[in-house]
């Protein structure tokens, strides 16, 4: 079993996108906590995440569906 990155929250619940197909390996996973939105490469589990406060995601979130 892999660890998580050094600082990175435990007990998360990891999701991928509706737009993934199940078997499909290209997936961002999100995770949502109180004060923070994680993202990581489905590729690369124990790699490195992204972390975003809640309004910075949901700025990225609308500006990347205007794409």
């Amino acid at each position: 079993m892999s660890s998580p990155p050094a600082g990175a929250p435990s007990g998360l619940t990891w999701v991928k996108s509706s737009y993934s197909t199940a078997d499909g390996p290209e997936c961002v996973e999100i995770a949502t906590a109180v004060d923070a939105v994680h993202v990581r490469d489905s590729k690369s589990v124990p790699g490195p995440q992204l972390g975003f406060t809640p309004g910075a995601w949901t700025d990225f979130v609308a500006y990347a569906s205007e794409r």
